[in-house]
C-alpha cells in the first residue's frame, strides 16, 4: 500500500463526505501482521475525534480507496449506530435470544448499508472504481456449500 496515496485519498474523502470540520480525524497505519482487518476506526464521540486505521502489513482488499470510503461511511453513520445500539441494550437483556437476534440483524444491516453507500460514492466519485472481491473469493462456492446434502427429488 502506497502511504502517500492512501493519505491523499483519505484527505479527499474526509472532505467529500463532509466529515470535517465537525470531526477531527486522523489516519493511522497498522503494521501488525497479526491484525486481521483491512480497516477499522476508533471513536471518541464526546470530543468528535476519530482514528481511521488501515492495515499496512497485510490488507485483505485490493482497493485502498474503497476501504477508506467504507470506514468513513461508518463514521458518517456513527450517530445512528449509537442510537440503535442503545435501543437494543435498553430493550433486551444481554445474552438473551432477543438481544442476540436484534444485535445480529442490526450489525448485518448496518454493514450492508455502509457497503452499498460505499459502492455508490465510489462508483460516482472514486478514482479507482474497481470493487474489491477479496472477501468473496475466500468464500465457498455454491456447490461446495451444498455438497453432500440429500437431493429433494
Amino acid at each position: 500500500m502506497e502511504r502517500t496515496e492512501a493519505e491523499r485519498l483519505f484527505e479527499k474523502w474526509v472532505r467529500k463526505l463532509r466529515l470535517t470540520p465537525a470531526w477531527d480525524i486522523r489516519l493511522q497505519f497498522v503494521e501488525d501482521p497479526e491484525w486481521r482487518k483491512t480497516g477499522d476506526f476508533k471513536v471518541d464521540c464526546d470530543d468528535m475525534k476519530a482514528i481511521l486505521m488501515l492495515n499496512a502489513a497485510n490488507p485483505k482488499q485490493e482497493n485502498v480507496e474503497e476501504v477508506i470510503v467504507h470506514e468513513l461511511m461508518h463514521l458518517k453513520m456513527y450517530p445512528l449506530d449509537q442510537v440503535t445500539e442503545s435501543m437494543i441494550t435498553s430493550c433486551f437483556e444481554e445474552g438473551t435470544p432477543g438481544y442476540r437476534l436484534a444485535y445480529t440483524q442490526f450489525f448485518t444491516t448496518l454493514e450492508q448499508t455502509v457497503e452499498e453507500m460505499t459502492k455508490c460514492f465510489l462508483l460516482e466519485f472514486g478514482e479507482n472504481r474497481e470493487l474489491s472481491f477479496g472477501r468473496c473469493e475466500r468464500q465457498k462456492s455454491f456447490d461446495e456449500l451444498y455438497a453432500g446434502l440429500k437431493s429433494l427429488k
